[in-house]
C-alpha cells in the first residue's frame, strides 16, 4: 500500500532589507551631491525709517511702482529704459525712493530691483 506524501509546510521566508538599505543610501549620496546651498544672487534693500541718511543738496528721484506700470516722477518708463532714466535725471548722491502700490507682486519688486543693480552709485529705498 502506498504511503500517503505529505508536503513540506510553507515556510515563510524573512524579508532581508538589505537591498532596500542600500537603494536609500544611493538615493541619498545622489541629492547630498547634485544639490546646491549656494544663493543665487542677493538684492540690497533698505527701509525707510528715521535716521537712515544725513542731509544732502540732491532731490531724491521718486519711482511708483504698480502691478503694470512704471513711474519716475510722475513720468510713465519702462523697466529696460530705467537705468538710462534715472541717468539722466540724478545728481551726485541722490537717493532714490520707491513706493509700491498694494497691488504690486514681490516678484515685480524683485524685476525692479534687479533693474535698478545695474545704476552704479545709486541709493534705493522702499516706503512701506
Amino acid at each position: 500500500m502506498p504511503m500517503p506524501v505529505k508536503a513540506a509546510p510553507y515556510r515563510r521566508r524573512a524579508l532581508s532589507m538589505t537591498s532596500l538599505i542600500d537603494v536609500i543610501f544611493l538615493l541619498l549620496l545622489f541629492f547630498m551631491l547634485t544639490s546646491t546651498f549656494t544663493r543665487f544672487s542677493e538684492i540690497q534693500l533698505s527701509a525707510a525709517g528715521s535716521g537712515t541718511g544725513g542731509p544732502t543738496d540732491a532731490a531724491p528721484l521718486f519711482l511708483t511702482l504698480a502691478a503694470e506700470t512704471v513711474s519716475l516722477n510722475g513720468t510713465a518708463v519702462t523697466l529696460s529704459a530705467l537705468p538710462s532714466a534715472i541717468d539722466a535725471q540724478r545728481a551726485d548722491g541722490a537717493t532714490l525712493l520707491v513706493s509700491a502700490a498694494d497691488d504690486v507682486t514681490s516678484q515685480r519688486l524683485v524685476d525692479l530691483l534687479v533693474a535698478l543693480a545695474s545704476v552704479p552709485d545709486l541709493s534705493v529705498t522702499v516706503l512701506d
